[in-house]
């Protein structure tokens, strides 16, 4: 073999040799690579697994925009409002407001309201108690057990979507609030400077009624109403609130009308018949007497002459 060959035979030897590294090197590279793919799509940094809210949030930025969906809240976690009222017969009246004012103050509360009446032979008395919500049910129970209970009504009011909304409206305002401010500040002239003061007055006006309706929810909700009616055992109980309303209503008080009309009317003419028989029967006989007389006093009238015909000659 020449050199000339030779040559040849090493070239292609090295050619070879080059095209064998570099697919090793394609296979070694893609062999590392599987690994870091399948690391990047199920696993964190540091081979932690992913969480799966990560997943979802990348999931929901590529995907198509939802609309966005209340909170799923639990029981304990609702803004709820409880009221109710109880009637309870008791043997002392006083005695047994003075008790249920002790329960009220024990479970955290306070009392609202407290109107009595007493009379000969009745008390009653109307007790309203602000409770804590979680001490409500225990609190109706105790009362009920200071004597016979006659009455118990309890009422509950979800207030959880108005609360969400209320604080949604209430952080909207807070920037609008802080944005008019920004503008006031970079005000330049007395008109813009007017003009800015008076927004952004309305819009701290709005702002605090959003935040005194949510607090007033929020005093609902924590502290509940119990109105708590005490009754003695001679007591009637007032059923004032039982009565029809609309059409039967309307008949039922025209009805009561219409009677008590009457009963004035013939508590009228039973005053007034005496008087009429005592004065009514002489003054009558009087007028006939004088008409009597009249007639017998009138002379007959006279007839009148006939006239003699006249004569003709």
């Amino acid at each position: 073999m020449n050199k000339r060959g030779l040559i040849v035979v090493l070239l292609s030897g090295f050619l070879l040799a080059g095209c064998g590294a570099d697919a090793g090197s394609k296979d070694n590279a893609a062999s590392m690579a599987e690994p870091a793919v399948g690391k990047a799509e199920g696993e964190a940094p540091g081979g932690a697994p992913r969480a799966a809210n990560q997943g979802a949030g990348e999931g929901s930025t590529s995907g198509k925009d939802t609309a966005a969906q209340a909170p799923n809240l639990r029981v304990d976690q609702r803004s709820i409002v409880y009221t109710g009222s109880i009637t309870v017969r008791v043997d002392d009246v006083n005695a047994k407001a003075a008790q249920v004012t002790g329960i009220a103050a024990g479970a955290g509360g306070f009392v609202g309201g407290d109107e009595r009446h007493s009379g000969d032979k009745s008390a009653t008395a109307t007790i309203k108690l602000r409770i804590p919500a979680d001490k409500f049910t225990s609190v109706v129970d105790q009362i009920a057990g200071l004597g016979k209970e006659e009455n118990r009504g309890i009422n509950t009011e979800d207030v959880t979507e108005q609360v969400v909304d209320l604080d949604a409206r209430i952080e909207v305002q807070k920037a609008r609030v802080e944005s008019g401010r920004r503008l006031l500040g970079e005000a330049k002239s007395l008109d813009d400077l007017v003009m800015l003061e008076r927004e952004v007055a309305t819009r701290e006006s709005d702002l605090a009624s959003l935040e005194g309706k949510k607090r007033r929810l929020a005093d609902l909700t924590s502290l509940s109403t119990i109105t708590v009616i005490l009754l003695d055992p001679e007591a009637v109980k007032d059923d004032s609130g039982d009565e029809p309303t609309g059409f039967l209503a309307g008949l039922s008080d025209g009805w009561n009308a219409l009677v008590a009309s009457l009963g004035v009317l013939l508590t009228v003419l039973g005053a007034l018949l005496p008087w009429i028989i005592a004065l009514g029967l002489p003054a009558w006989a009087i007028l006939h007497l004088l008409r009597r007389y009249r007639r017998r006093g009138t002379p007959a009238a006279a007839t009148p002459a006939t006239e003699a015909p006249a004569t003709t000659n």
